[in-house]
C-alpha cells in the first residue's frame, strides 16, 4: 500500500482543540517499522464515491440550514438532521471498513495487528460516544 506523506503533520479538528496532532504526525504504529514515502490509503479506490456523498451532505446541511432560515415546521428540521446523521455515518462506514479491509489487513500480515485494532476500537468507541479504555486491553 502506497500513502502520501505530503503532510504529515495536519492537525485534526478535535486534536487541535486537545492540543494534540492527528494521527499521521503522531507516532504511528508503522511508523517506526517504515517509514514509506507514499503509502496509498485504503479509501483511495473509493474516492470519487466518498466525495459525491460529501457533496450531497454539504447540499443537505445548506437545506437544513435553509428551512431554520425560513423558519419551517421543528419535526421536518429534525427529521433532515437524522437523514444527515445518517449520511454522514455512511461514510464513516465506508472508510472504516476500507481501513480494517486494507491497513488493518496489512498490519495483520506484517504481525503488528494489535496497534491498529486498538486504534479502531478506540474511534469507534469515539464515535458510539463511549468513553475510551485505559491502555492495557482487555485480557
Amino acid at each position: 500500500m502506497e500513502r502520501s506523506m505530503a503532510s504529515p503533520t495536519r492537525s485534526s479538528p478535535s486534536a487541535a482543540a486537545a492540543g494534540t496532532t492527528s494521527r499521521t504526525a503522531r507516532a504511528h504504529p508503522r511508523a517506526a517499522a517504515e517509514a514509506p514515502d507514499h503509502f496509498r490509503h485504503s479509501y483511495s479506490k473509493d474516492k470519487s464515491k466518498l466525495v459525491r456523498r460529501l457533496s450531497r451532505i454539504e447540499g443537505q446541511v445548506r437545506g437544513i440550514a435553509r428551512m431554520i432560515e425560513r423558519e419551517e415546521y421543528c419535526v421536518d428540521i429534525l427529521q433532515q438532521t437524522a437523514a444527515l446523521r445518517a449520511a454522514l455515518d455512511s461514510v464513516g462506514i465506508m472508510i472504516l471498513e476500507d481501513h480494517v479491509r486494507g491497513c488493518v489487513r496489512t498490519a495483520a500480515e506484517r504481525g503488528e495487528a494489535d496497534a491498529y485494532v486498538d486504534e479502531v476500537v478506540d474511534v469507534v468507541r469515539r464515535t458510539l460516544g463511549r468513553p475510551v479504555r485505559g491502555t492495557g486491553r482487555p485480557t
